[in-house]
């Protein structure tokens, strides 16, 4: 799957390049995609600089954790719900306890920790794969949920609007968190489709049950609050968690006799052992993807898009907002800056601008994620992986659409 997604990137690309010049008369386009392989060369080294700090940080914390024997806990609590959804992953497997912290984090907005987690709980599910190439049905039900991009605290989007002006920053809060669980849902019903599920099981419905529950019980409080009390609970509970989840590893640790500064520093070198094979793996998709978006493919995409709903009669203004959406799964700075941009042009609460947001926080940087996390254990076939993910990312893009129309239609 993977080898022909990275091939159809650059046939894509140069087909899309062709057509810009000889339709187009655009000769320059050439240029541009080769100078975009090797800016995205340069920006492949550039996230691996992030990655070698973060990942040593925080799997050094997480060595300390093990020790003092609190991912064994998590993973003893979630045991009779991970037996059902990875029955091929033992009661008790560490992995259990690692993807639930970072599920934790994923939620809280806390990415510098999540990532770290993410990858650990990916290596201990490798090493219970009995064809390390091939990616396990566990692993793709992680790796989906993890791009699915369940957000409760989207801290950053708030802090985009306000240097854009808006007036309400935390506007756009219910809208994404619809649109986040609305793509999160539709991973996970896509994997258990495909991999067979009980999802009738007591136990999974429970536990569906209650996390509906604490999702709509956050919903119901947010609506209470005021616009700066939101933004302030929001940033403040995010920190508060980072930080308290190093205190607890190092207090924890230190309670149980752990020497905390030798496991911090054995768990420092898994985590660069970790980011330095990363490297061809990021090389080889940010270059495609790249060459793709400097192509002017995604451009034709939307164009398309534009003409199809103006012939039957439709409301043009959600096209506008699309180019966040067609780069999120690509480039989370990209699409970031196709955010500011829409902001900056339509306004920061014109319609474009809000779904613009809303799109940014409902979708995740799918094929940067597989990269980051199948590259890490060297998976190059992911089976079902991708159309899941996609499926999910679809999911999100349409949701924020209806929900923007719901709440800013009028605008």
């Amino acid at each position: 799957m993977l080898n022909g997604l990275w091939l159809g990137f650059f046939l894509v690309g140069a087909a899309a390049g062709l057509i810009q010049w000889i339709w187009l008369g655009d000769a320059d386009v050439f240029s541009r995609m080769v100078a975009s392989l090797f800016d995205m060369a340069k920006l492949s080294v550039n996230v691996m600089v992030l990655l070698f700090g973060t990942l040593t940080l925080w799997l050094g914390l997480l060595r300390i954790a093990e020790q003092a024997g609190l991912v064994q806990t998590l993973a003893r609590w979630l045991a009779p719900l991970f037996a059902r959804l990875m029955p091929e992953v033992p009661r008790g497997h560490p992995a259990l306890g690692l993807i639930t912290m970072n599920f934790a984090a994923n939620g809280l907005g806390l990415d510098n920790a999540a990532t770290p987690v993410g990858l650990r709980a990916m290596r201990e599910l490798q090493t219970l794969n009995p064809n390390p190439q091939v990616a396990t049905n566990a692993q793709i039900l992680f790796l989906v949920l993890n791009t699915s991009s369940l957000t409760l605290l989207p801290v950053t989007i708030f802090m985009y609007r306000l240097q854009q002006g808006a007036t309400d920053p935390t506007l756009v809060f219910l809208p994404i968190l619809l649109a986040t669980c609305a793509s999160t849902i539709a991973g996970f019903l896509a994997v258990s489709w495909v991999q067979r599920l009980p999802l009738r099981d007591p136990v999974v419905l429970l536990w569906l049950a209650g996390t509906a529950l604490v999702m709509g019980s956050i919903m119901a409080m947010a609506a209470t609050l005021a616009t700066a009390t939101l933004a302030h609970v929001s940033s403040l509970a995010g920190n508060l968690v980072l930080l308290g989840i190093i205190v607890l590893f190092l207090t924890i640790g230190a309670w149980r006799k752990i020497p905390v500064y030798e496991s911090f520093i054995d768990g420092a070198k898994q985590g660069f052992d970790i980011a330095k094979d990363l490297l061809p793996y990021l090389v080889a998709m940010l270059c495609a993807i790249g060459l793709l978006r400097a192509s002017g493919a995604l451009t034709f995409m939307i164009e398309a898009i534009r003409w199809g709903v103006e012939i039957i009669g439709g409301d043009t203004r959600f096209i506008d907002a699309l180019p966040t959406a067609f780069v999120k799964p690509f480039s989370g700075s990209a699409a970031r800056a196709m955010m500011i941009e829409t902001m900056q042009f339509h306004g920061v609460d014109s319609f474009a601008g809000l779904l613009a947001a809303t799109l940014q926080g409902s979708t995740e940087t799918t094929f940067y994620v597989l990269a980051v996390y199948f590259g890490a254990v060297g998976i190059q076939r992911a089976r079902h992986a991708v159309g899941c993910a996609l499926f999910a990312d679809f999911a999100g893009i349409v949701t924020a659409i209806l929900v923007c129309y719901a709440f800013f239609g009028a605008s």
